[in-house]
């Protein structure tokens, strides 16, 4: 029996989140997890730094690359050039619902163009070889979310597009801000569920208000993969029990100190680099919630990593405030 594919569980694409460094420090707690880049716009690709925005480690595996834009000439172009970086799949952003991205004409106001979208995925299809794949809502303001979804699915599937990424609620695009659309709109698991369902060749994968692994499996039951984002970003523990629960991996959980541990060869060499702590330090200050000591460990991190030269040190001190207290809470009890 093959092992589930990586998109059977994915960490979002999240804007000041899922730079190089979050997905590297992902990477130590899953080995098998699709993770995604920031959104990058397709005009930014061509004109900007590449290596700053599209540069990242080779222990990133598998990772994809999320574009943004509505130009079908700009996106085969970033597309390629992407693909030119070596990133494993390239996915457009038909879903943020943030003011920069609509006077942009791309992110979530593509939902009402869905040809729109299916030529922007035909001309990237044709650019690249690698997997070329849609994240959308399942709608925009008064859209119906039955015609507006399977209305954009359809276009692209036409076009050649086999797997759709579906944050399952609506963007309102006009009254709520992107905070609020990531909460306040109603989640409709069972649309995406009808979706897989009436288009079982295509490859269905669920994102939105999926807070934990024993949530996203149970609500992606029938479906091809889930996607997780804020939790994953603010919880990442539980991706140290990704490998085993979602891919079967006969290997031990990987445990928030393990993970350290595997995380310092990289924190020393981009340190070596000249890349300041708190880059990086910042995306592990969840990865002791929930344990003893999980308020020194975050304040030793935002504090400490701050002072000038502040290097290893700081990690291995905000880890140790872990075992102290965990070892004190052990003796009482």
């Amino acid at each position: 029996m093959a092992p589930p594919p990586a998109h059977a569980f994915s960490v979002a694409p999240m804007m000041d989140w899922t730079d190089r460094h979050c997905r590297a420090f992902h990477r130590v707690l899953s080995r098998r997890a699709l993770l995604y880049t920031e959104m990058v716009t397709a005009p930014a690709v061509i004109h900007g730094d590449r290596d700053r925005l599209l540069g990242f480690d080779a222990v990133e595996h598998p990772v994809a690359l999320q574009l943004g834009g509505s130009d079908p000439a700009q996106l085969a172009e970033a597309a390629r050039i992407g693909a030119d970086y070596g990133y494993d799949e390239i996915n457009l952003n038909v879903g943020c619902p943030s003011d920069r991205v609509q006077s942009g004409r791309f992110g979530a106001c593509l939902m009402r163009e869905p040809e729109l979208v299916a030529e922007c995925m035909a001309a990237i299809r044709a650019a690249v070889s690698v997997p070329a794949t849609v994240k959308c809502r399942i709608g925009v303001d008064d859209q119906d979310p039955v015609q507006s979804l399977f209305g954009l699915v359809d276009a692209c599937a036409a076009a050649g597009v086999r797997h759709f990424v579906v944050h399952a609620r609506k963007a309102w695009l006009q009254g709520l801000s992107p905070k609020e659309n990531r909460d306040i709109p109603p989640l409709d698991y069972p649309l995406v569920h009808r979706l897989k369902a009436e288009r079982p060749g295509l490859e269905i994968v669920l994102n939105g208000g999926l807070e934990t692994l024993d949530m996203a499996q149970e609500a992606g039951q029938g479906l091809d993969g889930v996607m997780l984002g804020r939790a994953a970003y603010h919880t990442p523990a539980l991706l140290g029990e990704v490998d085993r629960r979602v891919f079967g991996a006969d290997t031990p959980d990987v445990d928030a100190h393990a993970a350290l541990e595997a995380y310092r060869p990289y924190l020393a060499a981009r340190l070596a680099e000249g890349v300041p702590l708190p880059a990086m330090a910042r995306h592990m200050l969840g990865l002791m919630h929930g344990r003893p000591g999980a308020r020194a460990f975050r304040r030793i991190l935002t504090v400490e990593s701050v002072r000038p030269g502040a290097g290893l040190e700081v990690v291995d001190a905000a880890a140790a405030a872990v075992r102290e207290a965990e070892a004190r809470r052990t003796e009482a009890a």
